[in-house]
């Protein structure tokens, strides 16, 4: 069997604490792997190797620092296929998927390696006589991310690129249920020339994360996970005195107008609810038809869920895989069958369905439902798997209203073609990331992701300028020097004195 050890200071380390997780591949449920589950002690040990490394590490140059990550991006991008397998192995989601988060934790380190016109400062020169005002950004030291299994390698390199391009060292905890990706991005990174320490993998469960959050010498933690983690991060961690950035849980929804183009609409929705097996927490998990569209809207839905093939992840034929564990599996598809009981219309049920051959797999079908309430358990709760919720309003305003009643805020859409009302919608809904005819509004590496209410804990959201202003605190500098024609009687610099 395979085992995942730790990565600390620029090698491999065997776990000692005695306690071990399984990983198992969710196409077949066979436990393939253990990964060591790291002591507080062993979390230290972390600690220790990124605060050495950062003494010369937060003093390195600018040149040094990105010269690093230009080779970093290179041998990511040479291993695109090595890490999507990882992905595909450990997660289940398919190749092509894992490839595609491979290209979009790329861009991050794409943004890192311009990290140089990120860092720069400000000047005011004579805001008094001879009075300089300066605004500079320096690092914080040791920071940790903590991350989740439904994007083991995009998430982190949402992160730490950003992070150690800033003059900070990195712990890194993943997720426990598919560690090998988190692994070998750092092993890349040493092959890069990342000084050993300035990046370290340590692996666990709450004794770890608990470790992070109270050790005195992290600065700040980076988190992204559910609601209920992302609050108690944020709470423990700030009270230990740490800068906290920590992404939440998600009740995405797509509003539909009457004028929309239904077919774009549908495919949209099916694409955004079920893509990465519903695993993402920018899927669209709840549909709000407005007017009379919402009979043809869910046909048109139901039409393209039904040809959806689902498999292995490593079947180049297969569009969605399984999920990541039988414990999330069954707790999907509990949501599914209680959801008649609660007044919704069942139109598709994918809780009995299996791959042959793979029947020990971590399989659900495709669901989708209808006239779905607002007090039900099915719109209430994040399910986290392929579950389409379709409610229906009879106007836009009690669309926006039924949105911003959620408590979540992370993303949202609108389909339309009416300029003005997307105008009004990305200005009155309450989230933090909006798309106008796109279902999922990822931002783009430069600009930053995050959303509001129980979508976001702290004030930052992650990676673009919020990332670097995260990973950076703010020094202000004046400054006052004496003219030299002032100087001491007896030393005459050969300026004029008749100014």
């Amino acid at each position: 069997m395979k085992t995942v050890n730790h990565w600390i200071g620029g090698k491999t380390v065997e776990g000692a604490s005695g306690n071990w997780g399984p990983v198992t591949d969710p196409a077949t449920g066979a436990v393939t792997t253990q990964v060591a589950l790291a002591s507080t002690e062993e979390v230290g040990a972390a600690v220790a190797a990124a605060k050495e490394a950062y003494a010369t590490w937060g003093t390195a140059s600018l040149a040094q620092r990105t010269a690093i990550l230009f080779r970093y991006r290179a041998l990511l991008d040479a291993h695109r296929d090595d890490i999507a397998e990882l992905i595909t192995a450990e997660h289940g989601k398919v190749h092509s998927d894992a490839l595609g988060e491979v290209a979009r934790g790329l861009e991050i380190v794409e943004l890192a390696c311009g990290i140089t016109t990120q860092l720069k400062g400000e000047l005011s020169t004579q805001v008094s006589s001879r009075v300089d005002v300066s605004a500079i950004r320096q690092s914080l030291g040791v920071v940790a991310g903590i991350t989740p299994f439904n994007f083991p390698a995009m998430v982190p390199m949402w992160m730490f690129p950003l992070a150690v391009a800033c003059g900070n060292t990195f712990v890194l905890k993943p997720s426990e249920k598919d560690p090998s990706a988190a692994n070998f991005l750092a092993e890349l990174a040493s092959q890069a020339g990342l000084p050993d320490g300035v990046l370290n993998v340590v692996h666990g469960d709450k004794v770890a994360v608990d470790a992070l959050l109270a050790h005195p010498d992290v600065a700040a933690v980076s988190f992204v996970g559910s609601t209920p983690i992302a609050r108690y991060i944020h709470t423990t961690a700030s009270a230990n005195g740490k800068r906290v950035q920590a992404l939440g849980g998600a009740k995405n929804h797509m509003l539909v107008l009457p004028d929309a183009d239904l077919d774009a609409a549908a495919d949209a929705a099916v694409s955004a609810a079920y893509g990465s097996a519903g695993e993402r927490c920018m899927a669209i998990s709840a549909v709000v038809a407005v007017g009379a569209i919402g009979d043809e809207l869910v046909q048109k839905i139901r039409e393209r869920a039904e040809k959806i093939k689902i498999g292995p992840g490593n079947d180049p034929t297969s569009e969605m895989g399984p999920l990541i564990t039988k414990a999330h599996r069954d707790k999907v598809a509990s949501y599914v069958k209680g959801a008649a009981a609660q007044g919704a219309d069942v139109v598709l049920d994918g809780t009995g369905y299996t791959v042959g051959g793979f029947e020990d797999g971590h399989w659900i079908g495709l669901s989708l439902l209808d006239n779905v309430s607002t007090d039900s358990d099915a719109y209430r709760d994040e399910i986290f798997g392929p579950v389409l919720c379709v409610l229906r309003t009879e106007t836009y305003d009690e669309g926006v209203s039924l949105i911003n009643a959620s408590p979540y805020g992370n993303g949202t859409a609108i389909f339309t073609r009416d300029g003005g009302a997307a105008r009004r919608f990305q200005l009155e809904v309450q989230a933090g990331m909006v798309g106008v005819n796109v279902p999922i509004p990822v931002p783009v590496g430069y600009h930053s992701f995050g959303g509001w209410k129980d979508s976001l804990f702290g004030d930052h959201h992650i990676y673009g300028n919020d990332g670097v202003h995260f990973y950076t605190r703010g020094k202000v500098v004046t400054t006052r020097w004496p003219d030299p024609a002032d100087a001491p009687a007896g030393v005459d610099l050969g300026f004029p004195r008749n100014h």
